[in-house]
């Protein structure tokens, strides 16, 4: 596997070369060089369907029987349609925006902490997110909740869903994937001038 850094405050998102493989200009983006057809290279954009894709390619994490597959869809596209939008505004308006806007910040500090509190309810009862196994759903659902304190979050006041996060983090293929990361870790993502190209970005972006 190879990784490639993209750099988005320096704009490397909008270079031909990345939008030929993510043509929404965001990450994370893939290319199976070896994809199960034998045929070409398949790019991949957007992390739902990168994770349903390598679950069918590899056999893993991603259940055959119907129910418990439903399940595991169910979960994951409540992290694409919710957790990550919401966690992702919350970061934006507490932590980037020129202006601090208090009513922008409660409401995404508080539905969060909502999303928190159903994560927490569903764990109550799971040992994973999406039932007795690991997943694809709590691969999509961790690194959101890796910030909690940038979210204004407290994990203690959600005991199953610290109890699940401890032992996802604990995970080696966890290990392995964030110390793969940690050579990009220091490198800032978001720099001052970095803002103008990533906020407020219009269809001029997209049509030039």
């Amino acid at each position: 596997m190879i990784i490639e850094f993209v750099d988005i405050s320096a704009g490397d998102q909008f270079k031909p070369e990345f939008l030929a493989i993510s043509p929404n200009n965001r990450m994370p983006a893939m290319i199976d060089m070896a994809p199960a057809d034998g045929g070409e290279a398949i790019s991949v954009f957007e992390s739902g369907a990168i994770l349903i894709y390598l679950a069918e390619k590899t056999g893993h994490f991603l259940p055959k029987d119907v129910r418990a597959r439903k399940m595991v869809l169910e979960w994951l596209f409540w992290q694409v349609g919710g957790l990550g939008p919401m966690a992702g505004q919350n970061h934006h308006f507490g932590l980037y925006a020129l202006e601090k806007i208090p009513y922008a910040i409660s409401r995404y500090v508080d539905e969060t902490n909502r999303l928190y509190a159903v994560l927490n309810r569903q764990l109550a009862n799971n040992p994973f997110v999406a039932g007795a196994d690991y997943s694809i759903a709590d691969m999509a659902a961790y690194p959101w909740i890796v910030p909690w304190k940038r979210q204004q979050q407290n994990l203690d006041d959600f005991r199953h869903l610290r109890r699940w996060f401890d032992a996802v983090a604990a995970r080696p293929g966890t290990v392995r994937a964030y110390a793969k990361g940690e050579p990009y870790s220091s490198r800032p993502t978001v720099t001052q001038a970095g803002k103008s190209i990533l906020f407020g970005q219009t269809a001029k972006v997209v049509t030039g």
